[in-house]
């Protein structure tokens, strides 16, 4: 371990997944560890471990930028009351414990780490790359073996409940090119001029 990483952060980071494992699994289904934030929230554990900087600028140009608009989200509605564009929607549900909910504040804390260890390490430009291949892969697993009702990183529509407009498969192709053109790349050049 560097000096960089502090043992404490990867020991209670790997404990809270210990936690947060068999409380997801049992209340949202294993399906539910597809989502790009969880699959994030993997990821960045196995950075604190092996401080792959790879692997940390691929969660960053994948999933900063969603996580960040979760907490705007979050936040926003936490301060003012008003729902704004619903992706926290959930986290306001009385019908969820505490606890539950309590866990997904993992949103909070997972971009803090990714932006701390990026301004450390820098960004590693080849992460756009390997970071589509692997969206590609989530998504098309996704696709074809998730129950459309949960929509897992809106693969069937926008929100919660699959759409009806367009073709199912037209739409899957769009949010295929959606990720990549329109989150990884603006992602990807603002890392570069920020941590590189």
């Amino acid at each position: 371990m560097s000096d960089t990483i502090p043992l404490w952060l990867p020991v209670s980071y790997s404990l809270f997944l210990l936690v947060l494992v068999p409380v997801y699994w049992k209340n949202y289904g294993p399906a539910n560890f597809l989502w790009f934030s969880d699959i994030a929230l993997f990821a960045v554990c196995f950075v604190l471990c092996t401080e792959s900087r790879l692997l940390l600028s691929m969660m960053a140009v994948g999933t900063l930028g969603l996580e960040l608009v979760w907490n705007i989200d979050y936040f926003g509605r936490l301060l003012t009351g008003k729902k704004l564009l619903g992706l926290s929607e959930y986290m306001f549900r009385h019908e969820l414990s505490i606890f539950l909910r309590g866990l997904s504040l993992f949103h909070v804390v997972l971009p803090v780490i990714v932006i701390w260890l990026l301004a450390e390490w820098g960004y590693d430009a080849r992460a756009i790359y390997y970071q589509t291949a692997l969206a590609w892969a989530v998504l098309i697993f996704t696709y074809f073996f998730t129950d459309p009702k949960e929509n897992i990183n809106w693969v069937f529509g926008l929100g919660e409940k699959p759409q009806h407009k367009i073709a199912p498969g037209l739409y899957f192709v769009l949010v295929m090119l959606f990720f990549p053109v329109f989150v990884f790349l603006p992602s990807h050049f603002l890392l570069i001029l920020l941590f590189n």
